[in-house]
């Protein structure tokens, strides 16, 4: 029979304990390890195999992170079209041109590229080339619980739009932008925020985009009400999260707590390039977010602040 694998979100959410933060950090970073990836058949319906494992689940933080999951879309092979109404998904391909859907709308998104399922509306993913796909999918949901309604529609063999009806993401080294000293550090970083908070109806506030050259550092920082994992899209370097540190690798996703200050540093011959997902601990820590960057862009208009 076809399993998909978000019968695993129950299992997930069944570990939930309060004691979020209280590993090492090096314990609650999650890992890529396609050894103990699962094959399954028939993901929402979809066409064809993919194989895939958790990284973080529901227990990695306490604000409404579900899980970040890691894994493989074989050729020809795709996620089901299916509605998340208490929750908000996306899929990522880190590699290739993917063929997305939103709503029963389907084009071509070039790699690495990102689509967010807005609450309440349907989402699917098929990869049309003969060759896997690298997968990520974070969920964010507005309770700790994990909702979807299959449509049973694998979206092959579909009407392409020649632009996507929908937001999409791209991780485009070239759109990123030279911070000096980001939060106190050192050298110069590259920045782009990819999503803003108005993308989301849940707590989910961001997406950013982060290049650490060899060498250089971003100085420890926090923001007030948000959670935060930094996914490592390539490179090695290492983490700070308060007082800790611990290193990380391509593929590592790093849950950061409310109240916890991260500071990141690049150790290899290559820049250490991250994927950053923001998560407020409820609505009001968002707009209390959102008012902040209005008062500060606002400030900068203004000419008060550098």
């Amino acid at each position: 029979m076809a399993r998909h694998h978000y019968l695993l979100a129950a299992a997930l959410l069944s570990s939930v304990t309060p004691a979020f933060a209280a590993k090492p950090l090096a314990d609650r970073i999650g890992h890529t390890d396609p050894s103990k990836f699962r094959h399954l058949t028939g993901v929402h319906a979809g066409a064809g195999t993919m194989d895939f494992a958790p990284i973080l689940g529901a227990d990695a933080l306490s604000t409404n992170l579900i899980f970040v999951h890691r894994g493989v879309i074989n050729p020809k092979s795709g996620i089901g079209e299916h509605f998340h109404n208490a929750s908000e998904e996306m899929f990522v391909i880190l590699d290739g041109d993917a063929q997305f859907t939103i709503d029963g709308h389907t084009s071509v998104v070039a790699g690495p590229a990102g689509v967010p399922d807005r609450m309440g509306h349907a989402h699917a993913v098929y990869n049309p080339t003969d060759r896997p796909m690298q997968w990520l999918n974070i969920n964010v949901s507005m309770t700790k619980s994990y909702d979807n309604f299959d449509l049973g529609d694998p979206r092959t063999d579909v009407a392409l739009d020649k632009y996507p009806q929908f937001v999409s993401m791209q991780l485009s080294r070239a759109k990123l932008a030279p911070v000096e000293r980001m939060q106190g550090g050192t050298g110069t970083v590259q920045y782009r925020r990819v999503l803003d908070p108005s993308i989301f109806a849940t707590p989910w506030s961001y997406v950013d985009h982060l290049l650490i050259p060899p060498g250089a550092s971003v100085g420890p920082g926090t923001k007030p009400g948000m959670s935060e994992v930094y996914y490592v899209i390539s490179g090695k370097g290492e983490v700070q999260v308060d007082a800790a540190k611990a290193p990380i690798v391509t593929g590592d996703a790093v849950p950061v707590e409310v109240g916890e200050a991260v500071g990141l540093r690049s150790t290899g011959d290559a820049p250490l390039e991250l994927m950053v997902i923001g998560v407020a601990k409820d609505l009001n820590a968002k707009q209390a977010y959102v008012a902040q960057l209005a008062a500060a862009a606002l400030a900068r208009r203004s000419g008060t602040t550098r």
